[in-house]
């Protein structure tokens, strides 16, 4: 035998010795296993869980909810090896005693514009339900470690009683839920499509005699989208469904979102979800969310990015068949109101804007008027020292420009009359009117929507120029 054979021997020996010396005995328990022992009261490695994937739009509403049901709960943190990728049962039945207790990890969390909650990233619950002692793993998503979504994990001696609890915290959750009576918005998973963060906005505050529509316009949509439901008893024992679609169309800028905000203003109390872009593809999940929290609103702007007519594209759009879908899978009762706005109603999906009870409103939000240019002259001008001669000549001259141009004719004279140092009055009005209307100034005009009195003026051609 060679000393290089001896020595490999001799060695492998030794680290044979350190390995048995060390190895951790199978009866011992690691610091997190005897911690749920201990208030489980059985041993916690012969245990199995139940596990409940969260959106993180959830993870809030289980962290309150958890609270609730167990005021007195005690959270503890841990600390170790694959701490990361580790289930449950897993990091208990810890074979080589790495996984010990150790701080919590907290994250924090929109529950409100401009509030926020510290909630549980990676922690254990140690808690008591209906009598029983529960143990509850609570994770936040980890793309790292192979977890898309929060995670609850729930243990017990008695597994039904794991089930139960699932139960009652799904009915806490939906009850005390953070969403209910907010006005919110998603954004998409950055790893898939998946619902992502939520963001909470402050409930617009925009009057009715801010809103300048023709004739019964506003009155229509208010008693389609806010009165409905007032009335749900008597319309569903008449058999008619509560659910309903709206849809306000005509050029940008003559006021469809302005109205949107008007209604969800007047709609303190309903869950409102905006979508649009590239979160229109989340309808489906805004919908289920919608129908949790009823009464809610889901507005989805600029409809026509998903519901172009199929017959003029290359193939269907899967989000298109999302929204078809959400507006047929709602159930009659359920008190949601789809809001959706438009600039090209003709390029709508026809199955869309055609069927019963996917559009029952469609309202035309359309150029004003010579009336309703005056109305919005002398809405923005408000207080301002400009007198009813210069707002009817401005009526009379801006024909074909819409409610942006109106405010962006009065800042200008605001603007220019600062400059002079002098209070805004007539000759400042008129002179930015001068200016907006000038040929100089077209780009600015297309750019504020200004454009032809109505759709049957339009052709294809012009909508091009109108979209450029």
């Amino acid at each position: 035998m060679t000393h290089q054979s001896e020595f490999i021997e001799v060695f492998t020996a030794f680290l044979r010795d350190v390995v048995d010396e060390h190895r951790p005995d199978p009866d011992e328990q690691g610091e997190l296993a005897k911690a749920l022992t201990e208030h489980l009261g059985v041993d916690a490695r012969a245990l199995s869980a139940v596990t409940e994937q969260l959106s993180r739009a959830q993870l809030v509403d289980a962290d309150i909810a958890l609270d609730l049901i167990d005021p007195a709960v005690r959270v503890v943190g841990y600390r170790g090896r694959g701490g990361g990728d580790l289930g449950f049962m897993d990091l208990v039945n810890d074979e080589h005693g790495l996984v010990g207790l150790g701080p919590v990890e907290y994250v924090s969390a929109a529950v409100g514009p401009g509030r926020d909650r510290q909630v549980v990233a990676a922690g254990v619950r140690l808690m008591t339900f209906e009598g029983a002692a529960v143990a509850v793993l609570q994770r936040v998503a980890d793309h790292e470690w192979g977890r898309p979504s929060p995670t609850l994990e729930i243990m017990a001696e008695d597994r039904g009683t794991a089930g139960e609890l699932l139960v009652r915290l799904r009915a806490v959750m939906r009850e005390h839920s953070v969403l209910r009576g907010q006005v919110l918005s998603f954004s998409s998973d950055e790893y898939g499509s998946s619902l992502g963060g939520v963001t909470f906005h402050e409930r617009p505050d925009i009057p009715g005699s801010a809103v300048v529509l023709p004739g019964e316009s506003l009155r229509r949509i208010e008693r389609h989208a806010l009165l409905m439901g007032d009335y749900r008893d008597e319309l569903l024992r008449a058999g008619q469904h509560l659910k309903r679609g709206i849809l306000l169309y005509g050029p940008p800028g003559t006021g469809k979102t302005h109205t949107v905000r008007h209604l969800l203003g007047r709609s303190a109390g309903t869950t409102a979800i905006l979508l649009s872009g590239n979160t229109l593809g989340l309808v489906k999940e805004a919908t289920q969310i919608a129908r949790a929290m009823e009464p809610a609103i889901v507005v989805l702007e600029d409809c026509d990015l998903v519901a172009e007519d199929r017959d003029m594209v290359d193939s269907p759009d899967s989000m298109l068949f999302e929204l078809l879908e959400a507006l047929d899978g709602l159930d009659g009762d359920a008190d949601v109101t789809f809001l959706m706005t438009t600039n090209r109603p003709d390029l709508l999906e026809r199955a869309l804007s055609q069927r019963p009870g996917r559009i029952d409103l469609a309202v035309e939000i359309p150029l004003p008027d010579r009336d309703a240019r005056r109305a919005l002259f002398a809405l923005y001008a408000g207080d301002l020292a400009i007198s009813r001669e210069a707002l009817d000549l401005a009526a009379d001259r801006a024909e074909g420009v819409t409610a942006s141009f109106a405010k962006e004719l009065v800042r200008r004279a605001v603007l220019a009359a600062a400059i002079a140092r002098r209070e805004p009055g007539d000759t400042d009005l008129l002179e930015a009117l001068d200016e907006l209307l000038s040929d100089q100034d077209a780009l600015t005009r297309s750019l504020l929507a200004s454009g032809p009195r109505s759709f049957e003026d339009l052709d294809d051609e012009s909508w091009d120029d109108e979209e450029d």
